[in-house]
């Protein structure tokens, strides 16, 4: 057997040694090598090394996972399995999760280059709770009976689920965004294909030996590692996948979009990008907002979608919340993702951590101050330090544009007035925020910002049980709570007649 035909291998992971971790494609409940036996390299970004290849699927191997999809669908899935079995195995699923958390976490720490501590206490419990959540919901959707056409005739609504999904998840979070998709879909009753991104595929694909051991039938939960040019291509192209989600870049997200409509007009939810604003107003606790915005655009390395790059301070308090952002940023945990005192890790690519450093160097040129950081940290690997850029216009390409990286820009207004202005002067709108003592003022500017989630004095809290999506270029389509799971529904009218008789001709 060569070795691209394996579909495991021995890998050396920090604190675990050497253990045995899936490199194949998970189609039908089986590990199977690539069709052309086709891999790609992942590498670790804390250092750069090569950690281990993976199967690359071909558009043939995802045509057999679409039909290992779509005879669970019709035989052992959808409408074939009491929701009270979906419940049942998704917590399953869940409690294998748990018990498997430190392995996990150090997959993930390994794989993306968050710190083993942040993936352990965050990433892997957030990733249990979706699951459980929707376990949850699982038999709690129902339609609606309408009986207001008098005594012969009656209609009602069935909510059933969509089908085939295709999913595509990104590399930043890569266990929440697996559960953020696959949680919904397997309690609404679909089946799934999905692609992990190709920098961070490990936690997917150990994610389903545990679907397999909690008891999912064969072809629920297919797992086709590849290249977005190709697998990704391939799968928002088949005609018999029924829905596609998306999480990643605008671009991207229209590329889906438009293969979507040419395939089968199959339905599309897009999580896309951000440039999140958040409003300091004077009045605020100057040091609570520096820590609050610290956590939204530090955590994860800014490797966020709705992270805090973009804040606007009332020009009253702009100076002295700039020395308090700036000392936090210094005081910023950054290291090796093994290190338990490890808070932030490396960017995930050269080209990524490369990218970000291009925006620093923009925002020079164009006249802002790199008040803090701004440059590489570390002798191997794609660290960037925590940075904070001032004086800044709202022309500049490091405002205008997501940086995807620990680089926050700061800027002045005057009055609520311009500082609305400022706040939704962006193509984007996923997130924002508010930071002001004033009860009416903050409900004033949450109505006012045109972005899908509004946090109020506080920043970057998630949860299962509450939507998250975006405006205008940020998305379509909500992930999490009850409408998680109708993203996944589809609804039936049915009209019965109980008696009317026509007569004809009319």
């Amino acid at each position: 057997m060569t070795v691209a035909q394996k579909t495991s291998t021995k890998l050396d992971v920090p604190g675990h040694g050497a253990v045995e971790v899936p490199t194949g494609l998970f189609i039908n409940n089986e590990w199977v090598p690539a069709k052309d036996n086709a891999t790609f390299e992942v590498v670790n970004p804390a250092t750069g090394k090569k950690l281990v290849d993976i199967s690359h699927a071909s558009d043939e191997d995802v045509d057999n996972a679409v039909k290992a999809a779509r005879d669970a669908f019709e035989n052992t899935w959808g409408t074939n399995v009491d929701a009270g079995e979906r419940i049942a195995l998704i917590n399953k699923l869940a409690d294998l999760l748990e018990r498997d958390t430190k392995i996990v976490a150090a997959l993930e720490s390994l794989d993306s280059g968050k710190g083993v501590r942040m993936a352990a206490t965050s990433d892997v419990p957030e990733s249990i709770g979706c699951l459980r959540y929707y376990a949850g919901l699982a038999d709690k959707v129902a339609g609606q009976t309408i009986n207001h056409f008098g005594p012969d005739r009656f209609a009602y609504t069935l909510q059933q689920p969509i089908g085939v999904c295709g999913q595509i998840i990104p590399w930043n979070y890569p266990l929440m965004m697996l559960a953020w998709k696959i949680a919904p879909a397997l309690a609404a009753g679909c089946t799934i294909v999905m692609k992990p991104s190709e920098l961070t595929p490990l936690t997917a694909l150990y994610i389903c030996n545990l679907a397999k051991e909690a008891g999912f039938p064969p072809g629920v939960l297919n797992m086709v590692p590849g290249l977005g040019k190709t697998t990704g291509n391939a799968i928002s192209h088949h005609m018999d996948i029924d829905k596609i989600a998306f999480t990643g870049s605008v671009p991207t997200g229209r590329a889906i979009s438009v293969a979507a409509a040419e395939s089968n007009l199959k339905k599309v939810t897009l999580e896309l990008g951000g440039k999140s604003p958040a409003l300091i107003f004077e009045g605020s606790d100057l040091q609570q907002a520096a820590n609050w915005i610290s956590l939204g655009i530090y955590f994860n390395s800014g490797q966020d979608c709705c992270a805090s790059s973009r804040v606007y301070v009332q020009d009253s308090v702009h100076d002295e919340f700039v020395k308090l952002l700036a000392a936090n940023a210094k005081a910023a945990a950054i290291g090796k993702p093994e290190d338990d005192a490890t808070s932030f890790g490396p960017l995930i690519s050269e080209g990524q951590r490369d990218k970000v450093l291009k925006y620093v160097d923009s925002a020079k040129q164009e006249g802002a101050n790199i008040t803090t950081g701004g440059k590489t940290w570390g002798n191997e690997g794609y660290f960037v330090e925590p940075t904070v850029i001032t004086d800044i216009g709202q022309d500049m390409k490091c405002v205008r544009e997501e940086i995807f990286g620990p680089v926050v820009v700061v800027g002045k207004f005057s009055d609520e007035k311009e500082a609305i202005k400022l706040a939704n002067d962006t193509t984007y709108g996923l997130a924002g925020a508010v930071f002001s003592k004033d009860a009416s003022q903050v409900q004033r500017v949450a109505q006012a910002i045109k972005a899908g989630t509004i946090w109020i004095n506080n920043y970057g809290i998630l949860s299962s049980r509450v939507p998250f999506g975006g405006f205008k270029q940020s998305g379509i389509g909500r992930e999490l709570g009850t409408a998680g799971i109708d993203a996944y529904m589809q609804t039936k009218s049915v009209h019965q007649n109980l008696g009317e008789q026509l007569e004809w001709p009319l």
